[in-house]
């Protein structure tokens, strides 16, 4: 990967290698400049690099004229809370979310509590590159303010969705595995106010991961250990700024996070039922559970500010991503593992059962996820050579090349950060999922190469 990574969903790198204090003053100085001199939440993700990009954050955002809110070490999700409850001009989360330890990164939140969209993104991005930072004179100069309590708005919300009474009735056990990251903070407890009995795995928000952050299958093998060791009902895994959730069921089983969001509709359209929306690569379960409660199901692209913007379009109940990201209009425009984690509770309270059960009732597909290096010219050539080697299967484009079959389908994407090409398939069986993605892959290869 390259060293330093500016998109308009913000930036990422390697400290020390790509990413410096002086560059750092400069990116908050352009949020600083987008918020006109307003009020601007910062939290940041636990990584022991964390403090130096805060003091760099601050310089720009108050050199701009900002009153900061300093929310310390804090969730992604809980930065966007707290942007829409003071009705802040922007918002700042310093995290790489789940890049490797020497990564760091800025992630820059609208009015709204949501990423920036692409319009807004595009606005930083002529900032800092022609320098047109909104630097105030001495007299001007912005302040810090220090939250105490960052997570109790956002508690607050997550409590007013769910049944509080029945989750603490049915008293569960969960690990939950915050690896270090800000989750670590909030996680606990608000698990732990909701009578569950709680074992944290990396309970310490020092950036100092036990495993590789990504929640993935092969780096959760200590989660799903402490699931089947301690017979818990449940295994919780974030990553470093808790946004993304992945989960391990009653029976130690990896079921990943996929489900996470799929488990969360269920039990949502159950009693509020309302348009989903989700991106165009995460799994049809979700678009079958949609279709069983009668409710529209939209797809958006691939980006989690396009996943809000089309849920603001059709009103929708909920959506979100299929890599764990759970996005729940009446908490925040933010994906949220605290929201998925209590609603996975509020299922479990109010169905009876196992996790286990749970998820064997829902739709059943496996999805397979492969890339290659693509050079951005050749991108069109793949998508033309598939659609003609699938020419019976249903052509979407606009995000990259989707291709649908009533039992499956395959997508190629090109990164927005890397020159590779993404390839995703999913079937109802794992021989037919790999078998899709492979063939898809040499179509690819044979145009590239």
């Amino acid at each position: 990967m390259p060293e330093r990574i500016l998109s308009i969903s913000g930036l990422r790198g390697v400290i020390g290698d790509g990413l410096d204090p002086t560059y750092l003053v400069r990116f908050a100085a352009a949020v600083g400049t987008l918020a006109d001199g307003g009020t601007v939440v910062l939290s940041r993700d636990g990584r022991s690099t964390g403090e130096m990009v805060r003091q760099a954050v601050l310089a720009g955002l108050t050199a701009t004229g900002c009153h900061v809110v300093d929310a310390g070490i804090a969730a992604t999700p809980t930065c966007g809370v707290l942007v829409d409850h003071l009705q802040a001009a922007g918002g700042l989360q310093i995290t790489a979310s789940h890049n490797p330890i020497e990564w760091n990164g800025l992630k820059p939140f609208s009015p709204e509590g949501s990423v920036y969209g692409s319009a807004t993104g595009q606005r930083l991005l002529d900032i800092l590159e022609h320098e047109k930072f909104s630097w105030v004179g001495w007299d001007r100069l912005g302040s810090v303010e220090v939250l105490d309590t960052p997570d109790a708005v956002h508690q607050e919300r997550v409590f007013a969705l769910i049944d509080e009474s029945a989750i603490r009735k049915r008293a569960l056990k969960v690990v939950l595995d915050c690896n270090h990251g800000s989750g670590a903070v909030f996680g606990p407890r608000m698990l732990e106010a909701l009578g569950c009995e709680v074992e944290v795995l990396g309970g310490t928000p020092d950036g100092q991961f036990e495993h590789t952050p990504e929640p993935i299958e092969k780096n959760l093998t200590g989660l799903c250990a402490a699931v089947r060791e301690s017979g818990a009902d449940v295994g919780f895994a974030q990553d470093p700024d808790a946004d993304r959730l992945a989960i391990v069921d009653d029976r130690g089983r990896y079921i990943g996070e996929e489900l996470t969001l799929a488990l969360c509709v269920d039990h949502v359209l159950a009693t509020r039922p309302g348009p989903v929306v989700v991106n165009g690569s995460t799994s049809r379960t979700t678009a079958d559970i949609a279709a069983k409660y009668g409710c529209e199901f939209h797809r958006s692209h691939v980006g989690e500010a396009n996943v809000v913007a089309k849920m603001r379009e059709v009103q929708a109940s909920i959506g979100g991503e299929g890599n764990g990201g759970v996005i729940e209009p009446g908490v925040g425009w933010v994906r949220d593992s605290f929201m998925g984690m209590a609603y996975v509770l509020d299922g479990l309270a109010s169905r009876g059962g196992t996790l286990g059960e749970w998820v064997d009732s829902l739709p059943q597909y496996v999805i397979v996820k492969d890339k290659l290096t693509c050079p951005r010219n050749r991108i069109k050539k793949a998508c033309d050579a598939l659609r003609s080697t699938y020419s019976d299967a249903t052509a979407t484009e606009g995000d990259g090349l989707r291709l649908d079959w009533p039992d499956r389908w395959v997508q190629v994407r090109a990164s927005n950060t890397e020159s590779i090409i993404r390839v995703f398939a999913e079937a109802p069986d794992d021989v037919t999922a790999t078998r899709l993605c492979g063939e898809a892959v040499e179509v690819v290869r044979q145009v590239v190469e």
